[in-house]
């Protein structure tokens, strides 16, 4: 009797013990896992987390760096000593980017830059041949014709256009470059170049002459470069826009006649049209074709006058560059994905293929349009016979494929418009506002 008790106190001990030393290591494991998620968050997440005095940091060490003739623009005098440019409060980081509010002799700006310090831009291949040739015994000039062909080499680069005989650049640009007949300093290439490897700032910068569609870049400094501040969207926010704030007092009618106050619920399909014309604009007003391929709330704006603007064009390609993105190797059409631009994946050759499936007006109506004409934010209103058939026009242009049918889709475009100016009419009670109202295109070409 005893040797079994004892027996079994025995195996008894040794499972708890075994228990213990289980629990002990799951307790280690748990503490482990724990811990590495813990510096993976800090390493991803709070590495580039926005702060101000993060933010006034790097403006400090650019303005160092301006003082000590590294970089230059036109807005490091008014931002590094003048104290004309004041900041206001960071915006937000994101892998690398680094964007604030500021305002500039009294007029609120964004400044941008792709990556946080100057240094982390590649340099001018050009600025380490000339310190080779002042090293020989003197150093040698840039002429404004190296300056224009290698900024246009850039920029065909960096928008994904082909590189052709015609080595021009946008108007303002060359025009500039070509009447001053002088030579450029280190920092005023250094600065350019890296402005050239941004992008969104090349993008900008290129066809804000050429549309209205897009925020305006008015300044720079070094790397950063300042744009016009814009309220943006809201995923969050079931208007999508605050309309509301453009009714607090009267602005610029976009129609045609005197200043007159617009309720936000008769912006509504204002801005609609502004967004059909922007669509219409991009793909038959350049040399190629602009694809948008992250187009939510957040990316675009509304001025005062109801224009829709994209603030930010970092998912923005012409057809040339969409293509080569497009056309990469797959085993099905989920493959063949690039966030709202998409094509089909071809199984016999396991390639996606290189023209886009969907379109910017078809990504609009079914992320920008559908939330907006809903029976839910209408309420009442939805029942009624124009309303029933806008939101029928808005789901037909969410479903259908326009790459595929082009003529389709310029159909129920048509649609659309036409529906947006009756509204718009039975709004006001202004028959005659619908019939005299055009969309404002500007006729231009992306001519390199």
């Amino acid at each position: 009797m005893r040797r079994s008790l004892r027996g079994a106190l025995r195996c008894l001990g040794v499972k708890v013990c075994r228990r213990s030393a289980l629990l002990v290591i799951l307790l280690w494991l748990a503490s482990w896992l724990f811990l590495n998620g813990l510096v993976f968050v800090h390493r991803n997440m709070f590495s580039d987390f926005c702060t101000d005095d993060k933010s006034k940091e790097i403006l400090q060490r650019v303005c160092d760096e301006y003082q000590q003739g590294v970089l230059t623009g036109d807005l490091c005098e008014d931002l590094c000593v003048a104290g004309r440019v004041e900041y206001k409060r960071c915006l937000y980081y994101e892998n690398g980017k680094k964007v604030m509010a500021a305002s500039w002799r009294g007029v609120p700006i964004v400044l941008k830059s792709k990556l946080e310090n100057f240094s982390s831009y590649e340099a001018l291949a050009l600025l380490e041949y000339q310190d080779t040739a002042g090293g020989m015994g003197g150093e040698e000039e840039l002429s404004p014709l190296d300056v224009i062909f290698y900024a246009t080499l850039e920029i065909k680069n960096s928008l994904g256009l082909e590189t052709g005989t015609n080595l021009t650049l946008p108007r303002l640009w060359g025009q500039k470059l070509k009447e001053n007949e002088r030579t450029y300093s280190r920092a005023e290439l250094a600065s350019l170049w890296a402005l050239l490897q941004q992008e969104e700032y090349t993008f900008l910068r290129v066809l804000q002459d050429l549309t209205h569609h897009v925020a305006k870049i008015l300044g720079s400094c070094g790397h950063f470069y300042a744009v016009e501040y814009l309220a943006a969207g809201h995923a969050w926010d079931q208007h999508i826009f605050s309309l509301e704030e453009l009714t607090l007092s009267p602005s610029p009618n976009p129609w045609g006649g005197q200043e007159k106050m617009i309720t936000a619920r008769d912006m509504v399909p204002r801005v609609a049209l502004s967004f059909l014309e922007m669509v219409e604009h991009f793909e038959n007003d350049f040399s190629h074709h602009l694809h948008l391929c992250d187009i939510k709330p957040e990316n675009f704006a509304i001025r005062k006058d109801l224009t829709v603007v994209a603030i930010d064009v970092d998912m923005a390609f012409f057809e040339p560059k969409m293509r080569d993105i497009l056309e990469q190797n797959c085993t099905s059409d989920n493959d063949c994905n690039f966030f709202d631009c998409i094509s089909k994946c071809d199984k016999a050759k396991n390639r996606c293929g290189p023209k886009r499936k969907n379109s910017n007006l078809q990504v609009i109506c079914e992320k920008i349009f559908r939330p907006w004409f809903s029976p839910t934010l209408l309420g009442a209103k939805a029942g009624l016979p124009l309303q029933v058939e806008l939101q029928r026009a808005v789901q037909e242009c969410a479903e259908i494929d326009g790459g595929e049918d082009a003529k389709h889709m310029w159909a129920v475009r048509k649609q659309l418009q036409d529906l947006l100016v009756e509204l718009i009419q039975e709004d006001t009670g202004n028959q005659g506002e619908g019939q005299e109202h055009k969309m404002r295109r500007v006729h231009t070409a992306l001519n390199f």
